[in-house]
């Protein structure tokens, strides 16, 4: 679970990006170098150091987050075979839930970044251009981590749906979760346990 959790703060942190230069943006890993550069604009920029201003930049991000993620795919992705069943209503209030819930969870660990260095080691396209893999290095100073981003091709914009670390993919992760609550207490269960969790975590200073 260390690993998903880390998994989940570096998908936030380092997939999100700006809509001014995602048009300018032709690979994958072009794309990922672009939004890694907005964010880290974002954390660097001495005017959001006031705390008065805490909550523009927790704004800013927000909004990078919703341009850069497809939330739309990751919940497809993370219900698999249950999300077919599903009737528009319920699509749209779990893509709601899943959206908020991720960015509110850990958009406070974002915070906490302190300047760690990244390499853009390699890119692959297929399938026809509609799908790409960034695979990058952190390097922090205890460890070097390898992350690899998976992307799709929407109309010429590369947006993030996956991202594996050390081998764990955080969507596969989340649809073992949602799967067994699902099994066990069927969608209704599962949507009042997203709506307890993204309480729990609003309510946190």
């Amino acid at each position: 679970m260390k690993k998903i959790f880390l998994a989940v703060i570096i998908l936030i942190v380092f997939c999100i990006g700006q809509a001014s230069t995602v048009s300018a943006v032709s690979t994958p890993i072009e794309s990922i170098r672009s939004t890694v550069d907005g964010i880290l604009n974002t954390m660097r920029d001495p005017a959001f150091s006031d705390p008065a201003r805490v909550e523009e930049r927790r704004n800013k991000i927000s909004k990078l987050i919703r341009e850069r993620f497809d939330f739309l795919e990751m919940s497809k992705r993370s219900l698999a075979k249950y999300w077919k069943p599903l009737v528009l209503e319920e699509r749209k209030e779990f893509v709601q839930l899943f959206s908020d819930l991720l960015e509110a969870s850990y958009i406070g660990k974002i915070e906490s970044y302190t300047d760690e260095k990244i390499t853009y080691d390699s890119e692959s396209i297929k399938q026809e251009d509609k799908y790409g893999v960034v695979n990058t290095t952190i390097k922090t100073a205890s460890v070097d981590i390898p992350i690899e981003y998976k992307l799709i091709n929407r109309t010429g914009e590369w947006l993030v749906y996956d991202v594996v670390i050390e081998g764990v993919s955080f969507i596969s992760t989340y649809r073992s979760q949602y799967a067994k609550i699902i099994r066990k207490e069927q969608f209704a269960g599962l949507i009042n346990k997203m709506k307890e969790k993204l309480s729990e975590v609003n309510a946190t200073p």
